[in-house]
């Protein structure tokens, strides 16, 4: 399923356990997993590419209809 190991440390990891159990995810895995792609979505912006400019924006909040 996953092409890539992470070694954590122990107090990260013990800490990380305890998150996810308090957020009610189902498995570590699946906490960490939410938490990367919530980060690498912050950084590069939805998608592939990076952060979208205003122009990209605005047409976005337009189409949806949030906007004039």
């Amino acid at each position: 399923m996953f092409g890539y190991r992470l070694k954590l440390e122990e107090e990260l990891l013990e800490r990380s356990k305890k998150c996810a159990e308090a957020s009610g995810y189902s498995s570590l895995d699946e906490f960490l997993l939410h938490t990367i792609e919530k980060e690498v979505t912050r950084l590069l912006g939805p998608g592939e590419g990076g952060p979208e400019t205003p122009e990209e924006v605005r047409k976005r909040l337009q189409g949806l209809g949030y906007i004039e």
